[in-house]
């Protein structure tokens, strides 16, 4: 089977399931909370000084650390789930070379987790947009500034699906998928932070914020560099162990 079929192929299985709308449902649901968050959330003294400044709003849409997280439950369950249920077996008998069969897949869970960022950040930024005027409070964001944030998310998440589907060839089984993701991206990097020096500006939530526009630990150029390094790790373990290990 050629590249573009492949790549095809692996997108309509992502699309012909009930999937991708339980993640969608969540993203609804956290742009809901923004909402809210801004109708009825006060700071300490009562006061809504966290959403008075564009600084302020635009860290409440960065939706970046959001993105990568949920993207990389996506690319797990996508994947483990193909492993569970033997549909990567004609997979891999239509494309014998199994790395060009891994390489689609990741391709595809790169623009699906892009599409999760995008469709995050962009809720969010109208879930900020709308409640707002219930403030005292307009909507401050520039639009350069929104777009820094849709891109951003969308890397984010196109880096979060790679990531997730390396865990998912790797373990093979979904409930593992996903806690060995929630374990990458949740649980090690404040860890990593806390017992090696100078290592919480590289862990994935404060290179999203760099991204977005709402932190300055390291230069985006950097932080680029850094959070692919994050996927590409996974990603690169997922193909050896695809080429190596028997399909089930």
């Amino acid at each position: 089977m050629s590249w573009p079929k492949l790549v095809r192929s692996e997108i309509r299985k992502l699309t012909t399931t009930r999937m991708p709308w339980s993640f969608v449902a969540v993203l609804v649901v956290l742009a809901a909370a923004t909402g809210a968050a801004v109708i009825f959330g006060t700071d300490m003294d009562g006061s809504k000084a966290f959403i008075s400044t564009a600084a302020d709003q635009q860290s409440l849409i960065a939706f970046a650390t959001n993105a990568m997280m949920i993207s990389g439950l996506f690319g797990a369950v996508s994947v483990a789930r193909e492993y569970g249920d033997r549909t990567v077996v004609p997979t891999f008998l239509l494309s014998p070379r199994r790395h060009r069969a891994v390489f689609a897949q990741l391709v595809a869970v790169a623009l699906g987790g892009a599409m999760i960022g995008l469709i995050g950040a962009g809720l969010d930024t109208v879930a900020l947009a709308a409640a707002l005027p219930t403030t005292a409070f307009a909507f401050l964001v520039p639009a350069g500034d929104v777009a820094r944030v849709v891109v951003a998310s969308m890397f984010a998440g196109a880096v979060g699906g790679v990531l997730g589907a390396g865990i998912g060839a790797v373990v093979r089984n979904t409930g593992g998928a996903v806690t060995g993701t929630f374990l990458v991206l949740v649980v090690a990097p404040p860890l990593i932070a806390q017992f090696a020096s100078g290592a919480a500006s590289w862990i994935p939530g404060t290179l999203a914020g760099v991204l977005s526009g709402v932190g300055n630990e390291v230069a985006l150029p950097g932080a680029i560099a850094a959070i692919t390094v994050w996927a590409l790790v996974p990603a690169a373990l997922g193909l050896v162990s695809v080429t190596k290990r028997d399909v089930v």
